[in-house]
């Protein structure tokens, strides 16, 4: 048996109730298989797949708090450490009931790849909770972050693990979170990523992830002789990366015509008001039916539907395993040109399978939204020179990144005569560079 085809029966047996992994890690082996067969024997006497696909640690434990009515609650904690050959682990803590070890040990092997591929030293892990802060007050939501940071906090700092937000964890989580860290330990370092501008947060990092996935499509289009001008194009979610993704694809010209949230999604045939967007679900924190009643044009539809709108262009950008075979097949039917993911691993395998089949240009999620965390890497930087730089400079330093990951997963699958396969592409470019440290540093 094939060495890929050897571990992945191991994984698939060993974490069977793991389903996100199992797809994550199947997705990995089976796309940089030309490069496990060209070095074989070498990567089966390092044991590289086995090393690569089983975290350095997983920290599991409890986070008890007290409600707003006196009641002790308690939540389940998570920290994996999946890979540091490269630089300190880095990922987000996602806050949301769905989280379990399963979830958390997807994100954070799909960090490994991506993280690799922002060229910046930083290694891959991920954390979070199936805490809800939705519906909690403030107080609650500090009593929260300060118990899970109480424990967290011995596995963390600034050169070993930096955390960084994800769904649920934005400015105010991670406020309440680096100011326990630094009651605890006494240290002002750079531990905590996504922080404000007042306290070592950088300009551009809330802008990041949206706008590094516009770039990226940017340029994946002008090599393919478009642009973005003049294009319509589809966004689930309503979030952080879907805000931002709207805002700067109608700064490049395109029109934007949906966005979604957990209960319903708009269709806004004048273009999605992006002002108004932030107002419902950034100050208000409401649903997208208020948004639907400020604007006379706009449709509010109950349920999934927004691959259904005729597009050139669709950008999930809301969750994983949003984007199945047959919203797949009625993008491709209303003439898509290209999907590029928003959010971690939002299209499932099959529906990825189906967008590549049918000639469309297919970028993952470990490329396309690799602007959040580069940002957060260049937040490091900052936190470490004690510098501040301008909004420019992290927006040029972002775009120049975003450029370089389309042109390595674009050289990376040429060389392995699977050109125009980024997923394969991507992959590949990421795993190169996590091997050679890997080898390089020895068995640990």
């Amino acid at each position: 048996m094939r060495y890929v085809e050897e571990v992945l029966a191991k994984v698939k047996k060993q974490y069977a109730a793991e389903p996100e992994f199992i797809q994550a890690v199947e997705e990995v082996l089976e796309t940089i298989a030309p490069v496990i067969d060209a070095n074989e024997e070498l990567y089966r006497r390092e044991a590289i797949l086995e090393r690569i696909t089983t975290p350095d640690r997983a920290i599991i434990f409890r986070i008890p708090w007290v409600d707003d009515n006196g009641q002790v609650q308690v939540n389940t904690g998570y920290r994996v450490q999946f890979n540091n050959a490269i630089g300190p682990y880095k990922g987000g803590l996602r806050l949301h009931p769905s989280v379990n070890l399963g979830i958390i040990k997807f994100l954070g092997f799909e960090q490994i790849f991506k993280n690799s591929l922002t060229g910046l030293p930083i290694g891959g892990g991920k954390g979070g909770s199936d805490f809800d802060p939705k519906g909690k007050s403030d107080r609650e939501v500090m009593a929260f972050c300060q118990s899970f940071i109480t424990e967290l906090y011995k596995y963390i700092g600034a050169d070993v693990d930096v955390p960084a937000g994800d769904i649920g964890t934005g400015a105010r989580e991670i406020g309440y979170m680096y100011g326990q860290y630094k009651r605890i330990t006494g240290l002002y370092e750079g531990v905590l990523t996504g922080k404000g501008l007042t306290y070592g947060g950088s300009l551009a990092r809330t802008e990041a992830t949206g706008y590094g996935l516009l770039y990226i499509v940017q340029e994946m289009m002008k090599c393919h002789g478009q642009e973005m001008a003049g294009k319509t194009v589809v966004i689930s979610g309503a979030g952080n990366v879907a805000t931002y993704a709207i805002q700067k694809a109608q700064q490049l010209g395109a029109k934007v015509v949906t966005c979604s949230d957990s209960n319903g999604w708009i269709y806004d045939p004048d273009g999605i008001d992006v002002a108004l967007l932030k107002e419902v679900k950034e100050v208000k924190r409401a649903r997208l039916t208020e948004y639907a009643a400020a604007r006379p044009n706009a449709e509010y539809h109950e349920g999934r539907g927004v691959w259904s709108v005729k597009c050139d262009i669709a950008l999930p950008c809301a969750t994983q395993n949003e984007l199945h075979l047959e919203d797949a097949k009625q993008l491709v039917a209303n003439g898509v040109m290209a999907v590029a993911e928003g959010a971690n691993m939002p299209t499932t395998m099959e529906a990825t399978k189906y967008l590549q089949d049918n000639g469309v240009w297919f970028i993952p999620g470990k490329a396309s939204n690799a602007g959040g965390v580069a940002t957060s890497a260049l937040e490091m930087s900052q936190n470490s020179e004690r510098l501040s730089w301008s909004f420019e400079e992290v927006d040029a330093k972002l775009q120049g990144i975003m450029v370089n990951i389309y042109h390595n997963i674009e050289d990376a699958a040429k060389r392995y005569g699977k050109e125009g396969d980024y997923v394969t592409g991507a992959n590949i470019a990421g795993f190169e560079k996590v091997v050679t440290a890997m080898i390089a540093q020895g068995v640990c």
